[in-house]
C-alpha cells in the first residue's frame, strides 16, 4: 500500500535529507521509525533533497508498507519513535504510481534573514544574520531580473551528479519584510542544486550595495559561478511547499 507522507523537520542536527553512511540524515530517521512500526524495511522517498541545516515546513514523501495498515495508528507510531526535530504531520493513502519527486509540479522555498545588530538566539537556527542596513529596493530591482526561464548555471553548485541541463524557470522571487525579519520567498517547478542559497547569497550582496542590481542579467548571461554569487546560509533555508496536480 502507498502511502503520502507530509513531513517537518528541524534541519539544524542533520547532514541533509537523503541517506549517508556514518551521518544521520531526515530519510534514515523516517525509514528507521517507519521500519520500527511496520516490521518490514520501509523506504521513504522524498520530494527532492535538502542540504545539511536546512529546515523544511512542508517536505512531500512516499513509502510503500504492508496492506492493511491503518494510517492514524502508523502516524501516531512513527512520531513516537522519531526524535523532537522532525514529524510526520500527515499521512494519507495515494495511488499505486504516486511518486513524491516525479509527480511534483513545484517547489516553494523561504529564505529568511535577520537584519538588525544583534541576533536573538532564540533565531540563530533558522534565520541568517546580516547586521548591517540592507536596500530592499535594490534587492527587488535584482529578482525583478531573475525571474523567469533562464540559464542558472551561475547559481549553481557542482551536485557531484550528472545535470543534463541547468535552465529552470523562477516563476516568483519576491523580498518582504517585518520589522528587523526579511523573507525572500523563490518559487518554481524545479531546483537546482544549492540554486536558493545563491539567488539569496547574490541578493544579500545587492542589498548590502557590493552588486548592483543590473548585475543579474550579466550574471545570468555569463554562465560562471563566481564569488559574485555567494552561497547563504544553509539555516535560513526552509522548503516551504511542494505542489501536485491533485
Amino acid at each position: 500500500m502507498r502511502l503520502r507522507l507530509e513531513i517537518a523537520y528541524d534541519g539544524s542536527e542533520f547532514s541533509g535529507w537523503q541517506r549517508q553512511k556514518g551521518r544521520r540524515t531526515v530519510q534514515e530517521d523516517l525509514e528507521t521509525a517507519f521500519t520500527t512500526i511496520c516490521g518490514a524495511h520501509v523506504g521513504v522517498f522524498g520530494s527532492g533533497r535538502t542540504d545539511q541545516g536546512v529546515h523544511a515546513r512542508r517536505q512531500i514523501a512516499h513509502c510503500d508498507v504492508p496492506d492493511g495498515c491503518d494510517a492514524a495508528r502508523l502516524l501516531r507510531g512513527v512520531n513516537a519513535v522519531l526524535a523532537a526535530d522532525v514529524r510526520v504531520l500527515r499521512i494519507a493513502r495515494a495511488r499505486p504510481e504516486f511518486h513524491a519527486q516525479f509527480d511534483a509540479v513545484g517547489k516553494e522555498y523561504r529564505y529568511f534573514i535577520w537584519n538588525a545588530p544583534v541576533l536573538p538566539p532564540l533565531e540563530r537556527k533558522t534565520r541568517t544574520h546580516v547586521a548591517a542596513p540592507i536596500d530592499i529596493e535594490a534587492m527587488r530591482k535584482a529578482a525583478s531580473l531573475l525571474v523567469g526561464c533562464h540559464d542558472f548555471a551561475a547559481f549553481t553548485a557542482n551536485p557531484n551528479r550528472k545535470v543534463e541541463s541547468t535552465v529552470r524557470e523562477l516563476t516568483a522571487l519576491e523580498i518582504r519584510r517585518r520589522g528587523s525579519l526579511l523573507e525572500i520567498r523563490a518559487m518554481g517547478q524545479g531546483f537546482l542544486y544549492k540554486m536558493v542559497r545563491s539567488l539569496a547569497g547574490f541578493l544579500i550582496r545587492v542589498g548590502q550595495g557590493a552588486e548592483p542590481p543590473e548585475t543579474a542579467g550579466a550574471i545570468l548571461e555569463s554562465r560562471l559561478r563566481t564569488a559574485r554569487v555567494p552561497t547563504a546560509p544553509p539555516q535560513g533555508l526552509f522548503l516551504w511547499n511542494v505542489f501536485y496536480k491533485s
